[in-house]
């Protein structure tokens, strides 16, 4: 007399050909070892929107005296119109811009907004989109220790990433009248810092590369996206941050010393050139304030509107002298074309 199988039992008598597959099934598929990409996951994930900037600059122009007329720079594809943001002075005076992705595509790209107060300028791609656009990040809560990674590109083309960390996030100023009230310095420094991205574990940019600084081992100093991320769409909209008061310029650079702040030279193009300061000056006071670094200087010039006479007391050959400035806006020497 036969047995029949019950649905359960046929079930359970099944479970081991489920579990192992049907005989003659084909494997589950696998990556060769060599198609694994050795590249981090933040990496893989900024690389579609990093370019390669190669700027020709007018030659004549006095930023090319000490920027050269030729600059080559990374910028991060933020919209997927094209729009791409970079550091500012790269492209100070720009006459033509190459742009090439990491698809190998070139085209052209021109200047559509500058941000000198934080030092950042969007330009625009001219080809066909949608381009690929990283996200950008919350660079707010970026604190020292936070895990980062710059990415950007050398002028063969060659990707450049660098593993590290916030070394520390703090005021900077320097001499050429530029101060963020908030920055981030990264370690290791990247050999191609200028424009390139800074990103978090997930890939997302909390700041843009702009200055290799101190000495050896060096670090970077990057713009927070936070600076960017609010004004972006007036930058390409106006080409400048039109909603901003213009801060005061003089053209004046200075460095710090042991006993306060001394005059280093001027810029020829700078109201201060004319206005005779001469390099050891020490400023003592700004409006009748008294300042004795480059950051106490910056806030109570920038505490006045471009424009405004603004009267700095000096000590020249133990002397107090008084100097008139008629202040300018800097951005209306460098207009968006």
């Amino acid at each position: 007399m036969k047995r029949s199988v019950t649905p359960m039992l046929a079930s359970l008598l099944l479970l081991p050909a489920l579990a192992l597959g049907a005989p003659g099934s084909a494997p589950e598929p696998r990556l060769h070892p060599k198609e694994v990409s050795a590249l981090p996951s933040f990496v893989r994930r900024i690389e579609p929107s990093v370019v390669a900037l190669r700027v020709r600059n007018a030659e004549k122009a006095t930023s090319s005296t000490r920027l050269g007329s030729r600059r080559f720079g990374s910028g991060v594809i933020f919209d997927q119109r094209g729009y791409v943001v970079t550091v500012s002075y790269l492209l100070l005076d720009a006459v033509a811009i190459e742009a090439r992705g990491r698809d190998g595509r070139t085209v052209s790209a021109r200047v559509v907004g500058l941000d000198l107060d934080t030092g950042l300028g969007v330009v625009k791609l001219e080809g066909a989109g949608p381009w690929p656009a990283a996200t950008l990040g919350d660079s707010r809560a970026v604190a020292a220790g936070a895990r980062t990674g710059t990415v950007g590109v050398d002028e063969d083309n060659d990707l450049v990433q660098v593993s590290g960390a916030v070394h520390a996030v703090r005021r900077f100023s320097a001499y050429w009248e530029y101060m963020l009230d908030r920055a981030i310095i990264v370690a290791p420094a990247s050999p191609q810092w200028g424009g390139s991205a800074v990103v978090n574990e997930r890939g997302e940019v909390v700041g843009i590369a702009s200055l290799r600084l101190g000495e050896p081992p060096h670090v970077n100093l990057a713009v927070p996206i936070e600076k960017f991320v609010p004004v972006k769409d007036e930058l390409i909209a106006s080409g400048r941050i039109a909603s901003r008061p213009p801060r005061p310029w003089l053209g004046l650079y200075t460095v710090a010393v042991a006993d306060g702040l001394v005059v280093s030279e001027t810029s020829p193009v700078g109201p201060a050139s004319r206005a005779g300061f001469r390099q050891g000056d020490r400023i003592l006071r700004v409006n009748g304030v008294a300042v004795a670094s480059q950051e106490e200087f910056y806030e109570q010039l920038w505490s006045r509107r471009a424009g405004d006479l603004i009267e700095l007391a000096i000590e020249r050959d133990k002397q107090v002298l008084i100097i008139a400035v008629p202040s300018v806006d800097r951005h209306r020497l460098y207009p968006v074309r």
